[in-house]
């Protein structure tokens, strides 16, 4: 047993409270369970009851065991010199204040019924995956549907962390939070941070600058990248190291150090050059990226926005010097679904807070109409009867997943606690 549990217990009121007593004999009236603080200090904060003829109003402080409070240090603690109750499942020695007087004390475990604590243990109980995998498709679609919004917007939230930070960082320059942020989601997994570091390493203002060719753009992002770091007999690396030396000197760049750019484990489509080069070419072909992602709001108008192909060299080309068969190697509609689904909606998110907007239906409608993302994760819930149908749904999952299952945290949980009603 955990004490999640026995907040739950006391938060909702799911134990027999008409006759209670505490352990030191004295009758217990409860008015107000009090306000669940999830904070540093007592659990629940302005309480209200009655213990024997006098009225209190103040904290409560729940443990398994009495003595859990001198366990947790309670006793040195002038934040718990205010609590008016200590509940416990088992009670096991006497607790006091500095003025002496000892804590009355409420054992829960004498007034929550047989079936509650089955619940509990039963959702509690070791599975193959989940807690609640046995259970999980019988949640109502409507009360899982509410759910999936909120695990939705937590994500999204979690998701606006490093938004922000670049733009603290940026004095609120939203194009180069962008561009930070697909240069990441164009690195993949595996190039994923040395593409932002790149990014990162390129004033955005350069980029505006640079962007009516796009080979300085290339020449930039491969130069940043450590990719131009070596001699080559090849005539566009020649060009392109020559056009990095010049803009080196020109905006006065610092040198940048990366990891190495990672080939290995990618398809040619997906390595670093050929990433590079669309994002170049993005950039090359759209002078006010920001704007239309955040004026677009349908799934079309994104495929528009991001019809990108490489450069001309790398029609023909995987690496510098090797020729290959040509290609246009075009950004698929599976890649932009991601772009969507880690970059852009979290910026459109962000930057509508900024403004004051409330655009939550907006995206929602939007990641609908995204196909659903195929991994461990979603291939798990579909073995246990949640199918996903789109991208908004698997991406409640994931946070579900991450959030709450990984955490056990199934008594925060919305589909734990119906579970616990049922």
């Amino acid at each position: 047993m955990k004490e999640d549990f026995l907040h739950y217990i006391w938060q909702f009121k799911k134990f027999d409270f008409s006759n209670l007593e505490t352990v030191q004999g004295e009758k217990l009236i409860l008015f107000n369970s009090g306000h669940y603080l999830q904070l540093a200090g007592p659990d629940f904060f302005n309480s209200q009851l009655s213990i024997g003829e006098q009225k209190w109003a103040g904290n409560v402080e729940i443990h398994l065991k009495s003595s859990d409070w001198y366990v947790h240090h309670h006793e040195n603690d002038s934040n718990y010199d205010n609590v008016i109750l200590h509940v416990v499942w088992e009670h096991d020695t006497e607790v006091f204040r500095k003025d002496n007087s000892e804590i009355p004390v409420l054992e829960l475990r004498k007034y929550v019924s047989k079936q509650t604590l089955e619940k509990y243990l039963n959702l509690s109980s070791l599975k193959s995956w989940i807690f609640c995998e046995k259970e999980i498709a019988t949640i109502d679609d409507f009360i899982f549907k509410n759910w999936q919004e909120k695990l939705f917007f937590e994500r999204l939230e979690r998701k606006s962390i490093p938004i922000q930070k670049i733009l603290q960082e940026t004095e609120n320059d939203w194009e180069t939070a962008l561009f930070c942020l697909l240069a990441k989601s164009f690195g993949l997994n595996t190039n994923g941070e040395i593409f932002f570091k790149i990014a990162q390493s390129i004033p955005f203002s350069i980029i505006r600058k640079e962007s009516f060719e796009v080979e300085n753009l290339e020449a930039l992002f491969f130069g940043r990248s450590g990719l131009l770091d070596f001699d080559n007999e090849d005539s566009y690396f020649k060009d392109l190291k020559f056009r990095y030396g010049y803009a080196f000197t020109k905006y006065k760049l610092q040198q940048v150090y990366v990891d190495p750019i990672q080939f290995f484990k990618h398809r040619p489509d997906n390595f670093p050059t050929i990433r590079l080069s669309q994002l170049a070419n993005l950039y090359h072909i759209s002078k006010n990226l920001f704007s239309s992602i955040i004026n677009a709001q349908s799934l079309p108008e994104f495929y528009t926005i991001f019809n990108v192909e490489v450069s001309e060299y790398w029609k023909t080309h995987y690496q510098f010097d090797k020729i290959s068969p040509k290609k246009k190697k075009a950004l698929t509609a599976s890649f932009v679904d991601l772009l969507l689904i880690n970059t852009i909606i979290p910026i459109k998110f962000a930057y509508a807070q900024s403004q004051g907007k409330d655009i939550s239906e907006e995206l929602i409608a939007l990641l609908e109409s995204i196909p659903a993302e195929k991994n461990v994760i979603i291939e798990k819930y579909s073995d246990f009867g949640i199918k996903a149908k789109n991208a908004f749904e698997t991406q409640a999952l994931l946070q579900l997943k991450n959030e709450y299952c990984n955490q056990k945290r199934c008594l925060e949980c919305g589909i734990g606690l119906e579970l616990m009603k049922s």
